[in-house]
């Protein structure tokens, strides 16, 4: 295996070539994937991504290249495409790439596996996953599950980054992730949800994230919407919202607009642009709101000690009591700016380039009680699941349409309404919120971005939160 030593002699051949600054990425990734359909197992496949990635700064340019050739021979010709890429680019920029100072970890962390990975075959991994799929009870008369899938995916991710201003980083983690979808009918009616629970860890992540509750409840919340809901409201009104949804706001609506490069405009034609390019008013939402985006939590799926440029993870607050506060920053996005890096340079595999990415993005809890929320409201609606959402590229106009919600009349929870679309803007959403409860919660996602995509895993999170007076529809 490339060790650091081999990684080290390459970096001081980039710079050897006249660069001023030199990267190596040893990246890692094993994956096992087993695929259900309608309770029985139909593919298992494993993966192993495996290479290095370098890059080199010279005369302000910044180059990159990957090789899955291992041999010294290898790494020193994807050494040199860095330099010479660089090279190219430096004579086109019209402004310069630079690495700023920033903190360079020396470390070496492992995620501890409660059950390891590999101490479990994958026909006992089968057996275990596919007992879990069956052991759910899919009889909800008069609804039928047309059909349903469920994908059990672990990864083994080994990195060692090393580079010529003396990051030293060696670290492995697995993660664990079961992905379903399930479709049903009654009568003339369809309904769909989805679902993705995973963690960091070992095996004992299937029980964590309590996959056949989370399926059962799931099942039931489709039968709630086409067989027990009614037409949903209409007008302006207060509106309480499920963690799920308010995770999801978090991630879309604050964590994207929050990446530097996005306001940069280097992911215009990638991944969407951001409203903070054009907003001047420093305050966003009600001093109620604050946002956090942490690698560090324990157990997390968007979990890490230290990114890919070598930097020390720490906690980023994206929003302060409704004010905006900082941008996710690599080293490059944060010199333009005049900070330091906060650790937020992630990439996908060794293919890849490290780009701003987000972790484990969530809405700070605050102490009231999910009781109290819905005690608030004399006239509104409670918001639990989503079925559907989307949103414009600058992360300012969201739509999100309910799988289960129910009427709130009184301060009681009353009769089920199916498919509440609660379209806002996002100042709006966030300086609607008036209370936010204490129960945080996370779900789990894929974070998608960059050209070619660089699938990332995250965590998503909030409390129950009540918005005052929006419109429903």
């Amino acid at each position: 295996m490339t060790g650091f030593q081999e990684l080290l002699k390459h970096v001081e051949a980039i710079l050897a070539a006249g660069s001023s600054y030199g990267e190596a990425r040893f990246h890692s990734i094993r994956g096992l994937t087993l695929l259900f359909l309608n309770g029985s197992l139909i593919g298992a496949s494993t993966s192993d991504v495996t290479g290095v990635a370098f890059r080199a700064v010279y005369s302000g340019g910044l180059g990159f290249a990957s090789t899955s050739d291992l041999s010294s021979e290898g790494l020193r010709g994807a050494a040199f495409r860095a330099v010479s890429s660089a090279k190219a680019s430096s004579l086109v920029l019209k402004r310069g790439v630079a690495m700023g100072p920033s903190p360079q970890g020396s470390a070496r962390y492992s995620v501890v596996e409660a059950k390891p990975l590999e101490d479990v075959s994958v026909e006992d991994k089968m057996r275990i996953v596919g007992e879990m799929v069956k052991s759910v009870d899919l009889k909800k008369d008069p609804m039928r599950v047309t059909n349903y899938m469920v994908v059990y995916s672990e990864t083994v991710e080994y990195k060692i980054v090393v580079n010529s201003e003396g990051a030293r980083v060696e670290s492995r983690i697995p993660r664990v992730s079961i992905f379903y979808n399930i479709s049903a009918s009654s009568g003339e009616r369809r309904a769909n949800r989805w679902n993705s629970l995973a963690a960091s860890g070992g095996l004992e992540v299937l029980d964590k994230v309590k996959f056949t509750e989370e399926f059962q409840d799931d099942v039931n919340s489709l039968y709630i919407n086409l067989v027990k809901a009614g037409d949903p409201p209409k007008g302006r009104m207060d509106i309480v919202l499920a963690p799920e949804i308010v995770g999801l706001a978090m991630h879309e609506s604050v964590g994207h607009p929050s990446e530097a490069d996005r306001v940069l405009g280097r992911e215009a034609a990638q991944a969407g642009l951001s409203y903070r390019v054009e907003y001047r008013d420093e305050y966003i939402g009600s001093p109620k709101v604050t946002v956090y985006d942490d690698p560090t939590i324990p157990g997390s799926y968007g979990f890490y000690l230290y990114d890919d440029e070598g930097v020390p993870a720490r906690r980023r607050t994206l929003i302060d009591k409704g004010k905006l506060a900082e941008l996710l920053h690599n080293r490059e996005t944060a010199t333009v700016y005049g900070v330091e890096s906060n650790a937020s340079a992630r990439s996908t595999d060794y293919r890849s380039e490290p780009i701003v990415r987000m972790a484990n993005t969530y809405m700070a809890p605050g102490d009231y009680s999910f009781e109290e929320l819905v005690e608030g409201v004399k006239e509104g609606v409670y918001l639990r699941k989503y079925m559907e959402w989307n949103i414009d590229d600058y992360r300012w106009v969201a739509r999100y349409v309910g799988l289960e919600a129910y009427i709130i009349r009184n301060g009681r929870l009353e009769e089920p309404v199916r498919n509440v679309v609660l379209e806002v803007n996002t100042k709006e959403f966030l300086s609607s919120v008036d209370a936010v409860g204490r129960d945080l919660q996370f779900s789990a996602g894929t974070c998608g971005k960059g050209e070619p995509s660089q699938p990332m895993p995250v965590w998503m999170g909030g409390p129950h939160i009540r918005l005052r007076g929006v419109v429903v529809g």
